[in-house]
Protein backbone atom coordinates (compact mmCIF):
# COMPACT_ATOMS: atom_id res chain seq x y z
CA UNK A 1 0.00 0.00 0.00
CA UNK A 2 1.45 3.49 -0.97
CA UNK A 3 1.95 5.69 2.11
CA UNK A 4 0.84 9.10 0.89
CA UNK A 5 3.09 11.99 3.05
CA UNK A 6 2.05 14.10 5.35
CA UNK A 7 3.50 16.93 3.82
CA UNK A 8 0.42 16.62 1.20
CA UNK A 9 -1.77 16.09 3.96
CA UNK A 10 -0.50 19.55 5.19
CA UNK A 11 -0.94 21.69 1.82
CA UNK A 12 -4.29 20.79 1.64
CA UNK A 13 -5.17 21.83 4.84
CA UNK A 14 -3.45 24.99 4.17
CA UNK A 15 -5.00 25.26 0.79
CA UNK A 16 -8.30 24.75 2.88
CA UNK A 17 -7.62 27.18 5.57
CA UNK A 18 -6.53 29.72 3.12
CA UNK A 19 -10.00 29.24 1.06
CA UNK A 20 -11.66 29.68 4.48
CA UNK A 21 -10.13 32.67 5.24
CA UNK A 22 -10.15 34.52 1.73
CA UNK A 23 -13.75 33.90 1.77
CA UNK A 24 -14.60 34.95 4.90
CA UNK A 25 -12.79 38.48 4.69
CA UNK A 26 -14.07 38.62 1.08
CA UNK A 27 -17.65 37.81 1.65
CA UNK A 28 -20.73 39.50 2.87
CA UNK A 29 -23.77 36.63 2.95
CA UNK A 30 -23.83 35.44 6.06
CA UNK A 31 -24.04 31.81 5.73
CA UNK A 32 -21.06 32.12 3.24
CA UNK A 33 -19.15 33.16 6.73
CA UNK A 34 -20.49 30.75 8.11
CA UNK A 35 -19.44 28.07 5.65
CA UNK A 36 -15.83 29.57 5.60
CA UNK A 37 -15.12 29.16 9.16
CA UNK A 38 -16.49 25.95 9.17
CA UNK A 39 -13.88 25.35 6.28
CA UNK A 40 -11.36 26.46 8.34
CA UNK A 41 -12.41 24.52 11.41
CA UNK A 42 -12.05 21.26 9.09
CA UNK A 43 -8.38 22.55 7.72
CA UNK A 44 -7.82 22.47 11.46
CA UNK A 45 -9.12 18.93 11.85
CA UNK A 46 -7.28 17.82 8.85
CA UNK A 47 -4.31 18.82 10.44
CA UNK A 48 -5.01 17.07 13.87
CA UNK A 49 -5.47 13.68 12.22
CA UNK A 50 -1.89 14.51 9.43
CA UNK A 51 -0.18 14.71 12.93
CA UNK A 52 -2.06 11.67 14.37
CA UNK A 53 -0.35 10.13 11.24
CA UNK A 54 3.12 10.98 12.52
CA UNK A 55 2.27 9.85 16.02
CA UNK A 56 0.47 6.69 15.68
CA UNK A 57 0.77 6.27 19.17
CA UNK A 58 -0.75 9.48 20.62
CA UNK A 59 -4.12 9.96 19.83
CA UNK A 60 -4.42 13.45 21.01
CA UNK A 61 -4.97 14.17 17.15
CA UNK A 62 -8.36 12.34 17.03
CA UNK A 63 -9.06 13.12 20.48
CA UNK A 64 -8.64 17.31 19.63
CA UNK A 65 -10.38 16.49 16.12
CA UNK A 66 -13.73 15.06 18.20
CA UNK A 67 -13.35 18.30 20.02
CA UNK A 68 -12.97 20.48 17.23
CA UNK A 69 -16.06 18.80 15.48
CA UNK A 70 -18.41 18.93 18.48
CA UNK A 71 -17.76 22.90 18.70
CA UNK A 72 -17.97 23.51 15.06
CA UNK A 73 -21.22 21.44 15.68
CA UNK A 74 -22.22 23.76 18.03
CA UNK A 75 -21.44 26.98 16.21
CA UNK A 76 -23.30 26.29 13.45
CA UNK A 77 -26.48 25.48 14.96
CA UNK A 78 -26.04 28.87 17.45
CA UNK A 79 -24.86 30.51 14.26
CA UNK A 80 -27.82 29.76 12.02
CA UNK A 81 -30.24 30.41 14.54
CA UNK A 82 -29.05 33.71 15.02
CA UNK A 83 -28.74 34.16 10.92
CA UNK A 84 -32.42 32.99 10.90
CA UNK A 85 -33.43 35.38 13.82
CA UNK A 86 -31.49 38.48 11.68
CA UNK A 87 -33.67 37.32 8.09
CA UNK A 88 -36.61 37.49 10.29
CA UNK A 89 -36.35 40.74 11.14
CA UNK A 90 -34.31 42.61 8.34
CA UNK A 91 -35.36 40.60 5.19
CA UNK A 92 -31.65 40.53 3.94
CA UNK A 93 -28.16 38.19 4.70
CA UNK A 94 -25.54 41.12 4.37
CA UNK A 95 -23.34 41.12 7.08
CA UNK A 96 -23.05 44.86 6.88
CA UNK A 97 -26.68 45.52 7.77
CA UNK A 98 -25.64 43.46 10.93
CA UNK A 99 -24.63 46.86 13.18
CA UNK A 100 -28.16 48.09 12.21
CA UNK A 101 -29.49 45.73 15.14
CA UNK A 102 -31.51 48.35 16.80
CA UNK A 103 -35.21 49.52 14.68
Amino acid sequence: MISVPIEYYLVVAAVLFLIGSIGFLLRRNLLVLLMSIELMLNAVNLTLVAYNRVHPHDHAGQIFTFFVIAIAAAEAAVGLAIVLAFYRIRKTMRSDDADLLRS
